[in-house]
């Protein structure tokens, strides 16, 4: 087969995986009667990718070959997941046993996607062929499986289910098996190659902080990262409570909102080709400050909207979320590249992951969770429609605060 189709399902899987049960796990949660600590299952994402990834890279530089390392990982996972998902169909479920199973599968799952990202990179520069040119449009079928399986989960009724794990877990195992075919990646001797713990935790980059551009560039990327996963915890649940209502009961959204918010990854994909248009012609403050208002637009739509008469709001939602989504973290990828030297340039990669998926995805999630358990679950019945829509406008004036700070703190090299 040729390498190009064989990467193709190497990220299609990769990205399955993790579609199973991204969007719609708050839904299940609720449902099991753990809504009050969703934001955790989300935060743990945040928290192992501070680590995880950058301890897998060494032990790929080092020792195991990076395409034997993702299936290892992926075995760990699938097997993980597996468990959590058969755990979570029994009658009465424990906090800690659900979470400590999901935790550690997501602890071998986060480090995955960078090991896929390096064994394409070397199964095409190995075949001859342009990473920049050739990986993008193999990648865009990634984000094709997270749909497909949004969809999947979704049709077959397995939203309010731990089944929606099971079907992440024998993903991940199958993709394990299929990774023992893919193309050998070298491993360097470990004196004379390899990242260090400090550099794959970008901590050699530390060092930009003292160029202020930088430095305000980094906390920001900090502060939009907090909203990342807030959206992928509580969208779903969001939309789904409407089906207390019966005007609303028997809309397309509540009975699929699996399948509505996957307009937000359809529109991810199409956003990714606006980027280097965008970037040649307004420079990194525009392209991040439309970021940071297609997020305001993000939450505020979700707190008006409705699926009735007002579901064309949720839609324009999901639109919104690819340019929210791409123009910060692509961008926010290539501004690093572009204004850091080679010495560090992998260092510095691993901070702005650090700072975005690591520390602000993780303290976005857990102040959204405070923030909905107030004005939601620890709210009366009767209440909760308006106070999911009062944590939504929340969320939205954030975003509002942070675009306003950074048009005023950051500094626009590019600027004309």
């Amino acid at each position: 087969m040729n390498i190009k189709y064989r990467l193709i399902v190497m990220n299609f899987l990769q990205f399955a995986v993790w579609g199973a049960y991204l969007t719609s796990m708050g839904t299940f949660l609720a449902n099991a009667g753990f809504g009050a600590v969703i934001g955790w299952f989300y935060a743990v994402q945040g928290i192992v990718s501070i680590f995880m990834p950058a301890l897998m890279g060494i032990v790929a530089d080092r020792w195991i070959p990076a395409q034997r390392l993702l299936g290892i990982c992926h075995m760990l996972a699938g097997a993980l997941m597996i468990a959590a998902g058969v755990y979570g169909c029994a009658q009465e479920l424990s906090m800690a046993v659900l979470f400590s199973l999901y935790a550690l599968s997501v602890a071998f799952f986060m480090p995955t996607i960078a090991l896929s990202n390096s064994v394409a990179f070397n199964a095409l520069t190995k075949n001859g062929l342009d990473t920049i040119k050739d990986f993008p449009p193999i990648r865009v079928f990634g984000t094709i499986g997270f749909i497909c399986t949004m969809w999947a989960v979704d049709l077959c009724g397995f939203q309010v289910s731990a089944y929606q794990f099971v079907v992440s877990g024998v993903l991940s195992i199958i993709l394990a098996l299929y990774a023992q075919t893919l193309p050998a990646c070298p491993v360097k001797d470990k004196e004379n190659g390899g990242a260090t713990l400090a550099q794959a935790l970008g901590l050699d980059a530390f060092k930009l902080f003292k160029n202020y551009r930088m430095a305000v560039f980094f906390v920001f990327s900090m502060f939009l990262g907090v909203s990342l996963q807030i959206t992928n915890g509580y969208a779903n649940p969001f939309i789904t409570s409407f089906g207390s209502i019966p005007e609303y009961s028997e809309t397309f959204g509540v009975q699929h909102a699996n399948i509505l918010i996957s307009l937000s990854q359809i529109s991810e994909t199409c956003c990714i080709l606006l980027i280097p248009f965008c970037l040649g012609r307004l420079g990194i403050k525009k392209v991040m400050m439309i970021a940071m208002f297609a997020w305001v637009l993000r939450f505020g739509l979700f707190g008006a909207g409705n699926p009735g008469p007002g579901v064309w709001m949720f839609v324009l939602s999901c639109v919104v979320y690819g340019v929210a989504f791409d123009f910060f973290n692509i961008s926010g990828a290539l501004f690093v590249d572009k204004n850091t030297d080679g010495g560090i340039r992998s260092s510095a990669q691993g901070l702005f992951m650090v700072m975005t998926n690591g520390l602000g995805a993780t303290i976005g999630t857990l102040v959204a969770q405070a923030v909905v358990n107030h004005f939601v679950f620890h709210a009366a019945e009767t209440a909760q429609l308006e106070g999911w829509r009062t944590c939504w406008y929340i969320f939205a004036i954030y975003s509002l605060l942070v675009l306003i700070m950074f048009v005023f703190l950051f500094k626009d090299a590019d600027a004309k």
